[in-house]
């Protein structure tokens, strides 16, 4: 099988009581230090959705209800290219335990545009930013 540079990630906008998780990469992470909406690589013929609560449990301990889907976004960097699956879920409480990131933290959805994300992200959080605007009009 050819290994390709090119990689699918599932990725959850996670909201309680009004507020969005945002995730820190870690220091001797790709992208060091960057913020990002936690989530990872979609296994061989693995589901999106079940990759999403999968990656979800393993990196925060923490069960999410998935709503909706929003566009797949694909971006290259120098040393590879991802195409994130981005969903908006839910969470039963605003508990976590980090296993994979520096940190992570509780956001009003105003806040996100001024964190340094990873730049795959950034056409993610405008997508959210406008669905969220279209929901309460």
């Amino acid at each position: 099988m050819k290994k390709t540079n090119h990689i699918l990630v599932s990725c959850a906008i996670v909201e309680h009581d009004g507020l969005v998780l945002a995730a820190r990469r870690g220091l001797f992470m790709r992208l060091p230090l960057k913020w990002e909406f936690p989530g990872g690589k979609i296994g061989p013929e693995e589901d999106p959705r079940a990759c999403l609560l999968r990656e979800i449990r393993e990196e925060l301990d923490m069960a999410v209800t998935i709503h909706t889907a929003l566009a797949p976004v694909s971006h290259r960097y120098p040393f590879f290219g991802v195409t994130l699956h981005p969903f908006i879920c839910t969470a039963g409480s605003n508990q976590f335990t980090l296993t994979e990131h520096a940190e992570a933290a509780w956001m009003r959805p105003e806040e996100l545009p001024g964190l340094d994300w990873a730049e795959a992200d950034v056409p993610v959080v405008h997508a959210y930013l406008s669905w969220l605007g279209n929901q309460r009009t």
